[in-house]
């Protein structure tokens, strides 16, 4: 079976984010009323498995193990079949 998997990896509260702060700032500057940004990293993963469990495992091994860093970053992900 094939699946299409959407994980997207945000930072946890309390971490800074530069990047985010940058992109507000010229926001502003631009005259856009922004309060703040952040900025997350989306990956698009097509899958083969034998099950929607299996999937969800592998996706989750993938994040734990490359893909967001325990330590500073969380990471959800929603999980479908496709043909």
């Amino acid at each position: 079976m094939r699946f299409k998997a959407k994980i997207e990896v945000v930072l946890k509260p309390g971490h800074s984010d530069p990047e985010g702060d940058t992109t507000a700032r010229a926001l502003r500057e631009l005259n856009y009323s922004v309060k703040g940004v952040n900025v997350s990293k989306v990956y698009l993963v097509v899958l083969e498995a034998d099950s929607k469990a299996n999937a969800e495992s592998m996706v989750n091994e993938m994040c734990r193990r490359l893909l967001a860093n325990p330590t500073k970053d969380d990471y959800k992900f929603e999980l479908w079949e496709i043909k």
